[in-house]
């Protein structure tokens, strides 16, 4: 029997391609155009059976029935069982009548972030500051030494697409998704995404690569009033400023390092010449600007949830489908191909296009060629040759020694100093306190502070105070908004005048975690110390305060100093509050 050509690793990809393309059927080449979510049981084995409550369909039947073969991995498991789940996966895969294997993908699994629509903490993976501390820190060689550690874990487990780098730019100050971002700096930004794409697929994409896809197209940061347009009050995207092209600009850069793959945004542009409907669904977007003016020749694979209302956390959401609620799911799907988008994330529903194109709505012609593209990035990737990996292999890779060590100096690298107008920091250059001195501590793990000081349960009996506080935020009642921290960026009553009482009553070193910009004028005023961090463990903190690590980090937005300043800004604009309190690039150096 003869082997088919798709199947001969000797032969150059494009016959390949061409070759599997002329066998596949109409609904296998649908199940192509869909990049859903699976979870996985804690043990390693697929799931086989689903409530409803956050996947629709069990894995068998996404592979085996709806023929999908490129899933995006929910949820935090141990690397071993990982392994064993993607090898499971890939069993399935190779059990379907062509044998196309699977492409996994993740959102970023290197910090501190745990939200199930947008990152995961570290787990078993290597732990880094958010992508806000590698920008602080501003070092391309240290961006591509993360995102090369980071190929290198995903690898080991099976993951072959990143959902990211994350290069929007944080200009509006309430905007939940900063965390992700490499802050409001546009050259910056541009530097860090060249060296992270390099990191991640190398020279070129190949059997040793995690494809790129790079996100939000044309840049999420404008939104109106900062809201996240995962939900319908947050769907406008406007330009108050006139800077749309500025938004441009690392995604230029992203495209110029050869990144694989490009997630246009949610988000609907308002007050513009572009047509009011989401950025998915966007032909002058997507088609004109991105592939006709910019030159990308990658997949454009759509953000997740732009055709139908799902539950999530089994509360219903509709469809992020932001200019065009009023179409049917069809309809949208037609509009999305019409743009140009390659793939549709977060949804499984074939039938859909096989019925657009028996209709005559949508040619074959349309179909295929985003076939092609999805199906040169596996045989690029080698997925056919190799879609297994070695779970012993990928124990002792995920999270090694020399991986984490990375992690931990990037994170001590990357806290910024604000204030230390007394310089009681760093503490070991002083000869009082003694070398152990009383600490107390709030937020803090008392285990971790007792190696650096006596830990004392009383403020007053303290010679320092260490205080660990997170960007505030408004609580949302909805389940999956609550992971999205939005509106006002300022410490409610009775908490802030809770925090001032500690910093009067005890000299106090101020740690605040900046996932969004923070409005603390008050607390700058009276800390004794202010440190920022943009995720960092304890002892990295207080390596930094005792003087056994260098903190380099600057600012990657300014920090307000009121939240009239901050609605009185433009959402476009940069760094665009009035007076203040830090300036974009503060920071002190011990």
């Amino acid at each position: 029997m003869n082997t088919p050509a798709y199947k001969d690793a000797s032969l150059p990809v494009d016959r390949r391609v061409e070759d599997l393309l002329s066998r596949m059927t109409l609904e296998e080449k649908a199940g192509q155009l869909f990049h859903s979510m699976l979870m996985m049981n804690a043990d390693g084995t697929p799931v086989t059976e689903t409530d409803g409550s956050m996947l629709p369909f069990t894995t068998p039947e996404l592979i085996g029935d709806r023929l999908l073969t490129h899933f995006n991995l929910l949820g935090t498991y141990g690397a071993r069982e990982m392994a064993q789940w993607q090898n499971t996966v890939q069993e399935m895969a190779a059990a379907t009548r062509l044998g196309i294997p699977v492409t996994l993908s993740t959102d970023p699994r290197h910090a501190f972030t745990d939200n199930i629509g947008a990152s995961f903490n570290a787990g078993a993976f290597s732990a880094w500051p958010e992508a806000l501390g590698l920008a602080a820190i501003g070092d391309p060689d240290l961006v591509f030494r993360f995102a090369d550690t980071v190929r290198r874990e995903y690898l080991a487990v099976g993951f072959r697409v990143a959902l990211h780098p994350q290069i929007d730019l944080a200009s509006e100050p309430r905007w939940a998704r900063q965390t992700g971002t490499f802050g409001s700096d546009a050259r910056l930004t541009a530097e860090l995404v060249q060296a992270y794409v390099r990191g991640l697929q190398g020279p070129e994409l190949g059997p040793e690569s995690v494809s790129a896809m790079v996100k939000h197209f044309p840049g999420g940061g404008p939104q109106k009033d900062g809201e996240d347009p995962h939900f319908a009050h947050g769907k406008e995207q406007v330009y108050p400023g006139g800077m749309r092209e500025h938004h441009l600009e690392p995604f230029k850069a992203a495209i110029a390092a050869g990144c694989a793959q490009m997630m246009p945004y949610y988000g609907q542009p308002i007050g513009t010449d572009w047509e009011e409907v989401g950025f998915g669904f966007n032909k002058g977007v997507v088609t004109g600007l991105l592939r006709e003016e910019l030159g990308f020749e990658g997949i454009v694979c759509t953000d997740w949830g732009l055709l139908n209302d799902a539950a999530i956390f089994g509360q219903m959401h509709p469809a992020r489908a932001w200019g065009l609620e009023h179409l049917s799911t069809a309809e949208r799907a037609a509009r999305a191909l019409d743009a140009g988008c390659d793939q549709f994330g977060g949804e499984q529903c074939p039938e859909v296009v096989v019925e657009l194109v028996r209709s005559g709505r949508i040619a074959e012609s349309r179909v295929d060629a985003s076939v092609r593209r999805l199906l040169r990035e596996k045989f690029r990737l080698g997925l056919f040759e190799n879609p297994y990996v070695d779970p012993d292999a990928a124990a002792e890779t995920v999270g090694r020694a020399d991986f984490a060590a990375l992690g931990a100096a990037a994170q001590r690298r990357s806290l910024t100093v604000l204030t230390n107008p007394e310089g009681i920091i760093p503490l070991s250059a002083k000869p009082e306190p003694v070398p152990r001195p009383k600490l107390y501590v709030r937020n803090v793990d008392e285990a971790v502070a007792a190696a650096y000081g006596e830990v004392v349960a009383d403020p007053a009996a303290a010679d320092l105070a260490v205080l660990r506080l997170r960007t505030p935020y408004e609580p949302r009642e909805n389940v999956f908004e609550s992971f999205f921290h939005s509106g006002s960026l300022a410490f409610p009553e009775p908490e802030l005048a809770a925090i001032l009482t500690l910093l009067d009553q005890v000299p106090t070193l101020v740690c605040i975690n900046l996932e969004r910009a923070a409005v603390l004028p008050e607390i700058a005023a009276r800390a004794a110390a202010l440190i920022a961090d943009y995720g960092a463990s304890d002892a990295a903190l207080l390596d930094v305060a005792f003087g056994r690590a260098v903190p380099e980090g600057r600012l990657p937005f300014e920090l307000p100093r009121s939240m009239k300043a901050v609605e009185a800004s433009r959402p476009d604009v940069p760094n665009d509050t009035e007076n203040p309190v830090f300036a974009h690039g503060h920071g002190l150096s011990l």
